[in-house]
């Protein structure tokens, strides 16, 4: 006897639940020896079984399945599933030894489908990310490089470090200064560079 089958009855051991699990695993496997080896129905494509699941009262199967084809050879597959399903049901039964066998139902898997359509909606997010962050490294600054650059005509003293001949000529400003005649208030230097040559002539 099969070991999801008790020895009483020829039902299932364990809880309502458990009895269930066992039997939904044990038809899915009848299911697939017999589509693939039994089934010669021209119609039915590349079929796999997923999944069979049982009611707990063992009545009623609900077999899972996926096919690998195109909309039309979906639809075959389907129309043969469903001619075959007493030959299918009657193995069952025979299989299992259980003293009411399942009704048996055929219902296209649609997880696989699902999942594929979702990392394929992470590849394409992913290839987007990928093109923007290429576009971002390969962008140009619209402003200056260098954004603390002193506007144009702007003069900084370090600008005249080192200009020896500015220095001589800023001397010599204040050594003419020196010799210009004193004001009440004393020695004081004329309005702009150069100043004191203009008062001397």
């Amino acid at each position: 006897m099969n070991r999801a089958a008790s020895s009483s009855g020829g039902r299932p051991s364990g809880s309502p639940r458990t009895r269930a699990r066992k039997l939904g695993d044990r038809i899915a496997e009848i299911v697939a020896e017999m589509l693939e080896r039994r089934i010669k129905d021209p119609r039915l494509g590349f079929v796999t079984v997923t999944e069979a699941r049982v009611t707990g009262d063992l009545r009623e199967a609900t077999v899972y399945y996926t096919v690998y084809g195109s909309p039309e050879e979906v639809a075959g597959t389907a129309a043969a599933l469903a001619s075959a399903t007493g030959l299918i049901r009657s193995e069952v039964g025979r299989q299992t030894g259980i003293k009411h066998t399942p009704s048996i139902t055929f219902v296209e898997d649609k997880v696989p489908d699902n999942a594929r359509a979702i990392e394929d909606l992470v590849a394409k997010a992913r290839q987007a990310d990928a093109e923007v962050a290429a576009v971002r490294a390969d962008a140009v600054h619209a402003g200056d490089t260098d954004p603390y650059r002193q506007p144009a005509g702007r003069v900084d003293e370090d600008d005249f470090e080192g200009n020896d001949l500015l220095d001589d000529q800023f001397d010599d400003d204040l050594d003419d200064n020196d010799d210009a005649p004193a004001g009440p208030l004393g020695n004081y230097p004329g309005p702009a560079l150069g100043g004191g040559r203009s008062a001397r002539r």
